[in-house]
């Protein structure tokens, strides 16, 4: 509603106050709730609008005349959308000469509300569950359509247009930087998330599939589908990944040498320091903490003489210090500046989406299919964009840009201000 559609509504009823009378002694003798009046005002008012609508169609009811090309055929029960609740309402028919039904236009705008399913789905992320629906929407007299099913097929019609709107909108607007692939499993169900961060450090949330990023042929398609929406795969990119040979060669497979694949270093402590016993994971952790902030040779020659050391007792954990040890230096590689090393060396950027997914699906527990849970998470996603901030060290993205060999843009629109 407009706020002229307000304004007008404000005068017809300053102009009406004395109807409203009736209405203000209920209140003050608290006889009714302002809820069940709010309700039963909404029943009477939408019937009259609907018999206002039907007569602009079908002319004023009239005994004993045949009318026009439209004619009167009764009314039948019927609901209304309002809000989260439905109202009782008589749904007066129409009919022409031949016996065809005619639509009433007010009926057939308000006989269905699409957005009951975003409402009904915010109130799920909020932490209620299906089967407490009817404790949530509002409570009046005549309230119907809040049954379980109704809740469900709003809430999977909601989620479903949720989920297309991540995986379709284009991307050919958008100066993507840096990709990070991680995955997710909702209720057993293994998703792949990427996120992304452009040239002026936004975050952005360009997809999702069902697979693990242990699955080569899922990211492949994931990335594949990127690149058609209009990703530029003629670019270099920092991509960001939790590790994975499969996860790695599907990257190599549809970027090449554009990709400047760089670890997590957070998994990376997580899968050395799990295979240690307290006292050496102590150690090797602070080893491996002080050895990226060095240069790239100097810190790799550390982590190198680590892994001799714990090679003696802890094969396994040596071993995976060594894989793929030199991509956990990439960032340092690129020379950019502590504050933006720190932002772009882990998955946080779509750890923190991932975090809220687990907390708005927490109370989905029968996942019956893949689908679901993947429509659940692009819930979670859109929930996660609200309070989406710029990345920290954003002020030297510039030096990533100039690695990859992007153009300053902003230079080049001052330059064409300028020749202008």
């Amino acid at each position: 509603m407009h706020r002229n559609d307000g304004a007008q509504i404000k005068r017809v009823l300053a102009g009406s106050g004395q109807a409203l009378l009736p209405i203000l002694e209920l209140i003050e003798g608290a006889q009714a709730s302002i809820d069940e009046l709010l309700h039963e005002t909404a029943v009477a008012l939408v019937g009259q609008l609907l018999v206002l609508s039907a007569e602009e169609r079908a002319g004023a009811k009239q005994r004993g005349r045949d009318g026009g090309p439209v004619l009167w055929h009764g009314a039948q029960r019927g609901v209304i959308a309002l809000a989260e609740r439905q109202l009782r309402v008589h749904k007066l028919r129409l009919r022409d000469k031949n016996g065809r039904d005619v639509t009433v236009p007010a009926c057939e705008r308000l006989r269905d509300d699409a957005d009951i399913g975003t409402r009904v789905r915010d109130i799920l992320v909020a932490g209620d569950s299906t089967r407490c629906c009817a404790g949530v929407l509002p409570e009046a007299a005549g309230t119907v359509g809040v049954s379980k099913s109704t809740v469900s097929r709003r809430v999977i019609e909601a989620s479903a247009a949720q989920l297309a709107e991540l995986n379709e909108r284009s991307l050919a607007g958008v100066e993507v930087l840096v990709i990070c692939i991680d995955s997710i499993v909702v209720d057993g169900h293994h998703i792949i998330a990427v996120a992304g961060v452009d040239e002026t450090g936004n975050k952005h949330l360009p997809g999702l599939s069902l697979g693990a990023s242990e699955n080569a042929q899922g990211v492949k398609e994931l990335l594949r589908r990127l690149i058609e929406r209009g990703l530029n795969a003629s670019l270099s990119y920092l991509l960001v990944i939790d590790g994975g040979k499969a996860l790695r060669s599907a990257i190599d497979e549809m970027f090449g040498e554009r990709a400047k694949v760089q670890r997590c270093r957070t998994h990376k402590l997580r899968n050395v320091l799990e295979r240690l016993p307290k006292t050496e994971a102590a150690q090797t952790k602070a080893v491996m903490m002080a050895a990226y902030k060095l240069e790239p040779r100097q810190g790799i020659a550390k982590m190198i003489k680590q892994a001799e050391w714990l090679q003696r007792e802890h094969a396994d954990a040596a071993a995976s210090l060594r894989e793929g040890l030199h991509e956990t230096f990439t960032v340092n590689a690129l020379g950019l500046r502590p504050s933006l090393t720190r932002c772009l060396c882990t998955t946080n950027i779509i750890e923190n989406p991932n975090g809220i997914v687990r907390r708005t699906s927490r109370r989905v527990t029968r996942c019956r299919d893949a689908d679901i849970a993947l429509r659940w998470t692009a819930t979670g996603f859109i929930e996660a964009q609200k309070s989406f901030r710029k990345i920290q060290g954003v002020k030297d993205l510039w030096i990533l840009k100039t690695a990859f060999g992007r153009p300053d843009r902003k230079a080049h629109v001052d330059e064409a201000k300028m020749a202008a």
